[in-house]
């Protein structure tokens, strides 16, 4: 299978840049064909602008949205955009691969959402949950400063984890058709013996990746006026 995985860290032996040399190993020992994305050592602009287009459809304004959708009819974003869009053609599988800072991801990871699951290309026109990127599948591996998963929860110092990711697991991946596992989190500021068991779940985690089930997203159907209908509100769906 062919995986892509998108790696957001400056540093290339930290624990994220481990954890992304060691999906590399193991995936590629499995005889998957992979390829990266290293954002922060291609220097992969972040800001959405004008030069984001080869062509613009209107030079003298710039409408964002309306410039997506004719580079994506045209082929004409700017080169290194038409590459990570091509990486993503070509996935099976998207790994993306960062810490939480500042209750987000990297801001670089967040202007490559912003410039490559661009209008036209990853979603619409279309249905809410019709997005262009429909075979593919997800997972978010994540690193946290938390001494542990404590402080997440409904009653925990941070909140609930999951509301931190649903920004990118429902409204960019799912958003554009792409079904999403389970995500992989690991403490960072945890003792040896507690990272050395936690690569030990990622390995059994990556030899069985493709036989995952994915997070049940209630589908456009299940809503009404922007609101989940009572009906699917105690199932396990989210």
């Amino acid at each position: 299978m062919n995986i892509l995985i998108v790696y957001a860290h400056p540093e290339p032996t930290s624990l994220n840049g481990s954890l992304k040399d060691f999906a590399c190993n193991q995936l590629e020992t499995q005889g998957h064909d992979v390829r990266v994305s290293d954002l922060y050592a291609m220097s992969f602009k972040a800001v959405a602008d004008g030069n984001d287009f080869s062509v613009r459809k209107n030079p003298n304004q710039l409408n964002y949205l309306m410039e997506q959708m004719n580079a994506s009819k045209e082929k004409s974003f700017s080169p290194d955009i038409l590459l990570e869009q091509e990486k993503l053609e070509w996935a099976d599988l998207i790994i993306f691969q960062y810490p939480i800072w500042w209750t987000e991801t990297p801001a670089i990871l967040k202007g490559w959402f912003d410039r490559v699951f661009a209008f036209g290309f990853a979603y619409g026109p279309g249905a809410y949950d019709k997005g262009n990127l429909s075979g593919k599948k997800a997972l978010l591996s994540v690193t946290h400063g938390a001494p542990n998963l404590n402080n997440y929860g409904e009653f925990g110092l941070k909140g609930k984890l999951e509301e931190r990711l649903f920004n990118i697991q429902h409204e960019k991946l799912f958003f554009s058709g792409i079904e999403v596992l389970e995500p992989f989190i690991f403490p960072s500021s945890a003792s040896l013996d507690v990272r050395n068991a936690y690569f030990e779940k990622y390995k059994s985690r990556l030899l069985t990746i493709f036989e995952e089930s994915t997070i049940p997203f209630h589908p456009l159907s299940h809503y009404q006026n922007g609101q989940l209908v009572e009906d699917y509100r105690t199932d396990n769906t989210m």
